[in-house]
């Protein structure tokens, strides 16, 4: 059972243990209890260890109402549908071999 998430950086030559994440980022990845006590880094890599919340995230009642309020919310209105957009994507910019790809109904820059 995972106990706590790894996120490493290899540009910063550096790995962090800490809580368990509550969604999955690239570059991390759930430990259980054995690995995350036995985690060693490569030599020149700094490894941070922050404390767990060995209880898991504590919700409370609010925590529910907020919930649900947001829920509900999102439930009771009404947005008209836009119809597809039948542009072709733009590339609106170039860095290297990588390019941003406009978004065809948002403003452009």
């Amino acid at each position: 059972m995972a106990v706590a998430t790894l996120t490493y950086a290899y540009s910063d030559r550096a790995a962090v243990v800490g809580p368990l994440a509550l969604r999955h980022e690239p570059g991390s990845h759930d430990l259980c209890r054995e690995h995350c006590e036995g985690l060693s880094t490569p030599r020149g890599w700094e490894l941070i260890r922050l404390p767990l919340d060995e209880g898991g995230p504590a919700h409370t009642h609010d925590d529910l109402l907020a919930l649900a309020d947001a829920v509900r919310e999102v439930g009771l209105t009404w947005d008209e549908p836009h119809p597809a957009a039948s542009a072709e994507p733009v590339l609106s910019r170039r860095k290297g071999h990588l390019g941003v790809v406009a978004d065809p109904g948002g403003p452009s820059r």
